[in-house]
Protein backbone atom coordinates (compact mmCIF):
# COMPACT_ATOMS: atom_id res chain seq x y z
CA UNK A 1 0.00 0.00 0.00
CA UNK A 2 3.02 2.35 0.17
CA UNK A 3 2.84 3.14 -3.54
CA UNK A 4 -0.89 3.68 -3.31
CA UNK A 5 -0.54 6.06 -0.35
CA UNK A 6 2.11 8.06 -2.22
CA UNK A 7 -0.17 8.36 -5.23
CA UNK A 8 -3.06 9.53 -3.06
CA UNK A 9 -0.85 12.10 -1.33
CA UNK A 10 0.36 13.25 -4.74
CA UNK A 11 -3.20 14.01 -5.81
CA UNK A 12 -4.38 15.51 -2.53
CA UNK A 13 -1.44 17.95 -2.36
CA UNK A 14 -3.21 20.31 -4.78
CA UNK A 15 -6.81 21.58 -5.06
CA UNK A 16 -9.22 20.26 -7.67
CA UNK A 17 -8.93 23.44 -9.69
CA UNK A 18 -5.17 22.84 -10.11
CA UNK A 19 -5.35 19.29 -11.34
CA UNK A 20 -2.78 18.57 -14.04
CA UNK A 21 -2.09 15.85 -16.54
CA UNK A 22 0.32 14.42 -13.99
CA UNK A 23 -2.51 14.04 -11.50
CA UNK A 24 -4.77 12.40 -14.06
CA UNK A 25 -1.99 9.96 -14.87
CA UNK A 26 -1.74 9.29 -11.16
CA UNK A 27 -5.49 8.63 -11.02
CA UNK A 28 -5.17 6.15 -13.87
CA UNK A 29 -2.33 4.45 -12.00
CA UNK A 30 -4.57 4.22 -8.91
CA UNK A 31 -7.32 2.62 -11.00
CA UNK A 32 -4.77 0.18 -12.45
CA UNK A 33 -3.58 -0.66 -8.94
CA UNK A 34 -7.14 -1.32 -7.82
CA UNK A 35 -7.92 -3.57 -10.77
CA UNK A 36 -4.59 -5.42 -10.48
CA UNK A 37 -5.33 -6.25 -6.85
CA UNK A 38 -9.03 -6.99 -7.35
CA UNK A 39 -10.16 -9.60 -4.85
CA UNK A 40 -7.21 -9.04 -2.51
CA UNK A 41 -7.97 -5.58 -1.14
CA UNK A 42 -9.15 -5.19 2.44
CA UNK A 43 -12.31 -3.27 3.32
CA UNK A 44 -10.24 -0.25 4.43
CA UNK A 45 -8.25 -0.27 1.21
CA UNK A 46 -11.43 -0.34 -0.86
CA UNK A 47 -12.81 2.56 1.20
CA UNK A 48 -9.57 4.46 0.53
CA UNK A 49 -9.90 3.93 -3.21
CA UNK A 50 -13.55 4.93 -2.85
CA UNK A 51 -12.73 8.30 -1.26
CA UNK A 52 -10.18 9.17 -3.90
CA UNK A 53 -12.52 8.34 -6.79
CA UNK A 54 -15.38 10.24 -5.15
CA UNK A 55 -13.24 13.35 -4.99
CA UNK A 56 -11.88 13.19 -8.49
CA UNK A 57 -14.59 11.65 -10.65
CA UNK A 58 -16.13 15.01 -11.53
CA UNK A 59 -12.95 16.24 -13.19
CA UNK A 60 -11.89 13.12 -15.05
CA UNK A 61 -12.11 13.61 -18.81
CA UNK A 62 -14.84 11.68 -20.65
CA UNK A 63 -12.46 9.31 -22.42
CA UNK A 64 -10.94 8.28 -19.09
CA UNK A 65 -14.37 7.88 -17.45
CA UNK A 66 -15.54 5.63 -20.27
CA UNK A 67 -12.41 3.51 -20.01
CA UNK A 68 -12.69 3.16 -16.22
CA UNK A 69 -16.42 2.42 -16.37
CA UNK A 70 -15.98 -0.42 -18.86
CA UNK A 71 -12.99 -1.72 -16.91
CA UNK A 72 -14.74 -1.77 -13.52
CA UNK A 73 -18.27 -2.76 -14.60
CA UNK A 74 -17.58 -6.47 -14.16
CA UNK A 75 -15.51 -6.16 -10.97
CA UNK A 76 -17.65 -7.24 -7.96
CA UNK A 77 -15.49 -5.31 -5.46
CA UNK A 78 -15.25 -2.09 -7.47
CA UNK A 79 -15.42 1.11 -5.37
CA UNK A 80 -19.12 1.65 -4.68
CA UNK A 81 -18.96 5.44 -4.73
CA UNK A 82 -17.17 5.48 -8.07
CA UNK A 83 -19.68 3.02 -9.55
CA UNK A 84 -22.63 5.10 -8.28
CA UNK A 85 -21.05 8.23 -9.73
CA UNK A 86 -20.56 6.54 -13.09
CA UNK A 87 -24.15 5.24 -12.99
CA UNK A 88 -25.45 8.81 -12.70
CA UNK A 89 -23.12 10.20 -15.35
CA UNK A 90 -24.99 12.13 -18.03
CA UNK A 91 -22.86 10.43 -20.67
CA UNK A 92 -24.53 7.09 -21.46
CA UNK A 93 -21.18 5.72 -22.62
CA UNK A 94 -20.05 6.07 -19.00
CA UNK A 95 -23.28 5.08 -17.23
CA UNK A 96 -24.38 2.12 -19.38
CA UNK A 97 -21.58 -0.38 -18.58
CA UNK A 98 -22.04 -0.17 -14.81
CA UNK A 99 -25.84 0.09 -14.93
CA UNK A 100 -26.13 -3.01 -17.11
CA UNK A 101 -23.44 -5.14 -15.42
CA UNK A 102 -22.09 -3.96 -12.08
CA UNK A 103 -23.04 -5.98 -9.01
CA UNK A 104 -21.65 -3.18 -6.86
CA UNK A 105 -24.95 -1.34 -7.36
CA UNK A 106 -27.65 -2.22 -4.84
CA UNK A 107 -31.38 -2.31 -5.54
CA UNK A 108 -31.67 1.02 -3.73
CA UNK A 109 -29.05 2.49 -6.08
CA UNK A 110 -30.91 1.17 -9.12
CA UNK A 111 -34.30 2.37 -7.87
CA UNK A 112 -32.93 5.87 -7.32
CA UNK A 113 -31.31 5.86 -10.75
CA UNK A 114 -34.34 4.49 -12.58
CA UNK A 115 -36.61 7.00 -10.85
CA UNK A 116 -34.62 10.07 -11.85
CA UNK A 117 -32.45 9.42 -14.90
CA UNK A 118 -33.28 9.43 -18.62
CA UNK A 119 -34.26 6.75 -21.10
CA UNK A 120 -30.66 5.76 -21.89
CA UNK A 121 -30.09 4.91 -18.23
CA UNK A 122 -33.38 2.98 -18.06
CA UNK A 123 -32.43 1.01 -21.17
CA UNK A 124 -29.10 0.03 -19.59
CA UNK A 125 -30.77 -1.13 -16.37
CA UNK A 126 -33.29 -3.14 -18.40
CA UNK A 127 -30.39 -5.25 -19.75
CA UNK A 128 -29.16 -6.50 -16.36
CA UNK A 129 -29.02 -10.28 -15.86
CA UNK A 130 -31.53 -10.06 -13.02
CA UNK A 131 -33.95 -7.25 -12.15
CA UNK A 132 -36.25 -7.14 -9.11
CA UNK A 133 -40.00 -6.47 -9.32
CA UNK A 134 -39.70 -3.00 -7.79
CA UNK A 135 -37.22 -1.95 -10.49
CA UNK A 136 -39.14 -3.47 -13.42
CA UNK A 137 -42.22 -1.61 -12.21
CA UNK A 138 -40.37 1.70 -12.55
CA UNK A 139 -38.91 0.72 -15.93
CA UNK A 140 -42.34 -0.19 -17.29
CA UNK A 141 -44.01 2.93 -15.88
CA UNK A 142 -41.31 5.42 -17.00
CA UNK A 143 -39.84 3.64 -19.98
CA UNK A 144 -40.43 4.42 -23.61
CA UNK A 145 -41.20 1.47 -25.96
CA UNK A 146 -37.56 0.41 -26.41
CA UNK A 147 -37.12 0.14 -22.63
CA UNK A 148 -40.39 -1.76 -22.14
CA UNK A 149 -39.53 -4.14 -25.00
CA UNK A 150 -36.14 -4.83 -23.40
CA UNK A 151 -37.75 -5.62 -20.05
CA UNK A 152 -40.33 -7.91 -21.69
CA UNK A 153 -37.56 -9.84 -23.49
CA UNK A 154 -35.37 -10.12 -20.38
CA UNK A 155 -35.95 -13.56 -18.84
CA UNK A 156 -34.12 -12.43 -15.71
CA UNK A 157 -36.56 -9.59 -15.05
CA UNK A 158 -39.09 -10.37 -12.34
CA UNK A 159 -42.48 -8.86 -13.17
CA UNK A 160 -45.30 -8.34 -10.66
CA UNK A 161 -48.98 -8.96 -11.34
CA UNK A 162 -49.63 -5.21 -11.62
CA UNK A 163 -46.70 -4.77 -14.01
CA UNK A 164 -47.97 -7.62 -16.21
CA UNK A 165 -51.31 -5.82 -16.32
CA UNK A 166 -49.55 -2.67 -17.52
CA UNK A 167 -47.58 -4.64 -20.12
CA UNK A 168 -50.74 -6.24 -21.49
CA UNK A 169 -52.38 -2.83 -21.65
CA UNK A 170 -49.45 -1.34 -23.55
CA UNK A 171 -49.34 -4.38 -25.84
CA UNK A 172 -52.84 -3.54 -27.08
CA UNK A 173 -51.40 -1.31 -29.79
CA UNK A 174 -48.00 -2.96 -30.09
CA UNK A 175 -47.95 -6.36 -31.81
CA UNK A 176 -44.22 -6.85 -31.18
CA UNK A 177 -44.63 -6.21 -27.45
CA UNK A 178 -47.64 -8.54 -27.35
CA UNK A 179 -45.48 -11.30 -28.81
CA UNK A 180 -42.65 -10.65 -26.34
CA UNK A 181 -44.98 -10.62 -23.33
CA UNK A 182 -46.85 -13.69 -24.56
CA UNK A 183 -43.59 -15.67 -24.81
CA UNK A 184 -42.70 -15.10 -21.15
CA UNK A 185 -42.99 -18.30 -19.14
CA UNK A 186 -43.88 -16.44 -15.97
CA UNK A 187 -46.95 -14.63 -17.33
CA UNK A 188 -50.05 -15.43 -15.18
CA UNK A 189 -52.73 -17.19 -17.19
CA UNK A 190 -55.40 -14.51 -16.71
CA UNK A 191 -53.03 -11.92 -18.18
CA UNK A 192 -52.17 -14.33 -20.99
CA UNK A 193 -55.88 -14.65 -21.83
CA UNK A 194 -56.36 -10.89 -21.89
CA UNK A 195 -53.27 -10.56 -24.06
CA UNK A 196 -54.64 -13.08 -26.55
CA UNK A 197 -57.95 -11.27 -26.76
CA UNK A 198 -56.25 -7.91 -27.22
CA UNK A 199 -53.79 -9.23 -29.78
CA UNK A 200 -56.47 -11.03 -31.74
CA UNK A 201 -58.56 -7.88 -31.92
CA UNK A 202 -55.55 -6.04 -33.33
CA UNK A 203 -54.94 -8.74 -35.92
CA UNK A 204 -58.62 -8.84 -36.90
CA UNK A 205 -58.77 -5.09 -37.29
CA UNK A 206 -55.85 -5.03 -39.73
CA UNK A 207 -57.08 -7.95 -41.81
CA UNK A 208 -60.70 -6.80 -41.91
CA UNK A 209 -59.61 -3.29 -42.92
CA UNK A 210 -58.10 -4.76 -46.07
CA UNK A 211 -60.82 -7.40 -46.66
CA UNK A 212 -64.17 -6.32 -45.11
CA UNK A 213 -65.99 -9.21 -46.82
CA UNK A 214 -64.00 -11.71 -44.72
CA UNK A 215 -65.01 -10.32 -41.32
CA UNK A 216 -66.73 -13.46 -40.02
CA UNK A 217 -64.17 -15.86 -41.46
CA UNK A 218 -61.27 -13.90 -40.01
CA UNK A 219 -62.95 -13.65 -36.61
CA UNK A 220 -63.57 -17.40 -36.47
CA UNK A 221 -60.06 -18.30 -37.66
CA UNK A 222 -58.33 -16.10 -35.12
CA UNK A 223 -60.60 -17.27 -32.31
CA UNK A 224 -59.93 -20.91 -33.14
CA UNK A 225 -56.20 -20.33 -32.77
CA UNK A 226 -56.73 -18.46 -29.48
CA UNK A 227 -58.84 -21.25 -28.01
CA UNK A 228 -56.35 -23.93 -29.06
CA UNK A 229 -53.53 -22.03 -27.37
CA UNK A 230 -55.68 -21.32 -24.32
CA UNK A 231 -56.62 -25.00 -24.00
CA UNK A 232 -52.97 -26.02 -24.11
CA UNK A 233 -51.97 -23.41 -21.52
CA UNK A 234 -54.93 -24.27 -19.29
CA UNK A 235 -54.09 -27.97 -19.36
CA UNK A 236 -50.51 -27.23 -18.31
CA UNK A 237 -51.51 -24.87 -15.50
CA UNK A 238 -51.03 -26.36 -12.02
CA UNK A 239 -53.23 -23.65 -10.51
CA UNK A 240 -56.06 -24.55 -12.88
CA UNK A 241 -55.64 -28.27 -12.12
CA UNK A 242 -55.92 -27.58 -8.37
CA UNK A 243 -58.99 -25.40 -8.87
CA UNK A 244 -60.65 -27.98 -11.10
CA UNK A 245 -59.97 -30.74 -8.56
CA UNK A 246 -61.38 -28.67 -5.68
CA UNK A 247 -64.52 -27.70 -7.58
CA UNK A 248 -65.08 -31.31 -8.65
CA UNK A 249 -64.86 -32.47 -5.01
CA UNK A 250 -67.32 -29.80 -3.88
CA UNK A 251 -69.63 -30.75 -6.72
CA UNK A 252 -69.50 -34.44 -5.78
CA UNK A 253 -70.21 -33.56 -2.15
CA UNK A 254 -73.06 -31.34 -3.32
CA UNK A 255 -71.39 -28.42 -1.54
CA UNK A 256 -70.64 -26.27 -4.57
CA UNK A 257 -72.56 -23.01 -4.55
CA UNK A 258 -72.44 -19.26 -4.94
CA UNK A 259 -70.35 -18.92 -1.78
CA UNK A 260 -67.47 -20.65 -3.53
CA UNK A 261 -67.55 -18.16 -6.41
CA UNK A 262 -67.82 -15.24 -3.97
CA UNK A 263 -64.90 -16.33 -1.77
CA UNK A 264 -62.71 -17.06 -4.80
CA UNK A 265 -63.47 -13.65 -6.31
CA UNK A 266 -62.77 -11.85 -3.01
CA UNK A 267 -59.44 -13.67 -2.61
CA UNK A 268 -58.51 -12.89 -6.26
CA UNK A 269 -58.33 -16.60 -7.11
CA UNK A 270 -58.99 -16.42 -10.84
CA UNK A 271 -58.80 -20.16 -11.52
CA UNK A 272 -61.27 -21.15 -8.78
CA UNK A 273 -63.66 -18.32 -9.63
CA UNK A 274 -63.93 -19.21 -13.33
CA UNK A 275 -64.09 -22.96 -12.67
CA UNK A 276 -66.89 -22.69 -10.09
CA UNK A 277 -68.76 -20.10 -12.17
CA UNK A 278 -68.66 -22.26 -15.31
CA UNK A 279 -70.07 -25.27 -13.44
CA UNK A 280 -72.87 -23.30 -11.77
CA UNK A 281 -73.81 -21.56 -15.04
CA UNK A 282 -73.48 -24.80 -17.05
CA UNK A 283 -71.29 -23.03 -19.61
CA UNK A 284 -67.88 -23.77 -21.15
CA UNK A 285 -64.99 -22.61 -18.99
CA UNK A 286 -63.66 -20.26 -21.70
CA UNK A 287 -67.02 -18.51 -21.52
CA UNK A 288 -66.59 -17.92 -17.78
CA UNK A 289 -62.99 -16.83 -18.32
CA UNK A 290 -63.96 -14.24 -20.89
CA UNK A 291 -66.86 -13.08 -18.75
CA UNK A 292 -64.52 -12.17 -15.90
CA UNK A 293 -61.86 -10.66 -18.16
CA UNK A 294 -64.18 -8.79 -20.55
CA UNK A 295 -64.08 -4.99 -20.21
CA UNK A 296 -67.85 -4.86 -20.57
CA UNK A 297 -69.33 -5.42 -17.06
CA UNK A 298 -72.57 -6.65 -18.62
CA UNK A 299 -70.90 -9.86 -19.83
CA UNK A 300 -70.05 -11.25 -16.39
CA UNK A 301 -73.53 -10.26 -15.18
CA UNK A 302 -75.13 -12.57 -17.77
CA UNK A 303 -73.07 -15.61 -16.73
CA UNK A 304 -73.42 -14.83 -13.01
CA UNK A 305 -77.19 -14.42 -13.31
CA UNK A 306 -77.42 -17.76 -15.14
CA UNK A 307 -75.32 -19.29 -12.32
CA UNK A 308 -77.82 -18.05 -9.73
CA UNK A 309 -75.43 -15.56 -8.13
CA UNK A 310 -76.53 -12.50 -6.17
CA UNK A 311 -75.25 -8.92 -6.51
CA UNK A 312 -72.52 -9.16 -3.79
CA UNK A 313 -70.90 -12.00 -5.76
CA UNK A 314 -71.25 -10.15 -9.06
CA UNK A 315 -69.67 -7.09 -7.46
CA UNK A 316 -66.74 -9.20 -6.23
CA UNK A 317 -66.30 -10.60 -9.76
CA UNK A 318 -66.40 -7.13 -11.31
CA UNK A 319 -63.73 -5.91 -8.88
CA UNK A 320 -61.29 -8.76 -9.48
CA UNK A 321 -57.85 -7.38 -10.27
CA UNK A 322 -57.50 -9.81 -13.18
CA UNK A 323 -60.08 -7.78 -15.13
CA UNK A 324 -58.49 -4.41 -14.34
CA UNK A 325 -61.82 -2.58 -14.72
CA UNK A 326 -61.23 0.05 -11.98
CA UNK A 327 -64.96 0.72 -11.62
CA UNK A 328 -66.14 3.77 -9.68
CA UNK A 329 -69.01 3.76 -7.18
CA UNK A 330 -71.26 5.18 -9.88
CA UNK A 331 -70.20 2.44 -12.31
CA UNK A 332 -70.96 -0.23 -9.71
CA UNK A 333 -74.35 1.28 -8.90
CA UNK A 334 -75.26 1.32 -12.58
CA UNK A 335 -74.10 -2.29 -12.93
CA UNK A 336 -76.18 -3.28 -9.90
CA UNK A 337 -79.30 -1.73 -11.45
CA UNK A 338 -78.68 -3.56 -14.73
CA UNK A 339 -78.07 -6.86 -12.93
CA UNK A 340 -81.23 -6.61 -10.85
CA UNK A 341 -83.32 -5.91 -13.98
CA UNK A 342 -81.81 -8.87 -15.81
CA UNK A 343 -83.93 -12.02 -15.44
CA UNK A 344 -82.30 -15.40 -14.93
CA UNK A 345 -84.36 -16.87 -17.76
CA UNK A 346 -83.09 -14.19 -20.15
CA UNK A 347 -79.48 -14.81 -19.10
CA UNK A 348 -79.82 -18.55 -19.62
CA UNK A 349 -81.45 -17.94 -23.00
CA UNK A 350 -78.49 -15.80 -24.06
CA UNK A 351 -76.06 -18.57 -23.10
CA UNK A 352 -78.15 -21.17 -24.91
CA UNK A 353 -78.26 -19.11 -28.10
CA UNK A 354 -74.54 -18.49 -27.84
CA UNK A 355 -73.81 -22.18 -27.27
CA UNK A 356 -76.00 -23.20 -30.23
CA UNK A 357 -74.24 -20.72 -32.50
CA UNK A 358 -70.91 -21.90 -31.17
CA UNK A 359 -71.59 -25.51 -32.11
CA UNK A 360 -72.91 -24.56 -35.55
CA UNK A 361 -69.78 -22.53 -36.22
CA UNK A 362 -67.69 -25.43 -34.84
CA UNK A 363 -65.49 -22.90 -33.05
CA UNK A 364 -66.01 -20.79 -29.91
CA UNK A 365 -66.77 -17.12 -30.34
CA UNK A 366 -64.33 -14.55 -28.95
CA UNK A 367 -67.21 -12.76 -27.27
CA UNK A 368 -69.72 -14.25 -24.85
CA UNK A 369 -72.58 -12.08 -26.05
CA UNK A 370 -74.19 -13.74 -29.12
CA UNK A 371 -75.98 -12.06 -31.96
CA UNK A 372 -79.45 -12.08 -30.44
CA UNK A 373 -82.41 -9.98 -31.51
CA UNK A 374 -82.34 -6.21 -31.14
CA UNK A 375 -84.91 -6.39 -28.34
CA UNK A 376 -82.78 -8.86 -26.35
CA UNK A 377 -79.66 -6.75 -26.85
CA UNK A 378 -81.49 -3.60 -25.71
CA UNK A 379 -82.84 -5.42 -22.68
CA UNK A 380 -79.33 -6.47 -21.64
CA UNK A 381 -77.68 -3.13 -22.36
CA UNK A 382 -80.28 -0.90 -20.74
Amino acid sequence: MTTLSNLIDEIQDETLSELTKRQLRALTRIADLFVAGAGRHSKKQIELFDDVFKTLVTVIELKTRVKLSNHLATKPNAPATLIRAFACDEAIAVAAPVLSQSTALSDLDLVANASTQGQGHLQAIAQRLTISEVITKILIERGEPIVVHTVAKNAGARISDDSFRELVLRAGGDAELALQVGKRRDIPRHHFLRLLETASASVCKKIVAANPQFTDAVQDAVTEVIDEINLEVRNKSQDHAKARSRVRRLQNWKELGEANVHSAACSQNFEQAVTALSVLASCPIEMAERAILNDNPGVVQIVAKAAGCSWPTVKALLLMRAAGRKMSKMDLERAREHFERLEAQTAKRVLEVYDARRHVAAVPSPSIAPRVSANEVDALAS
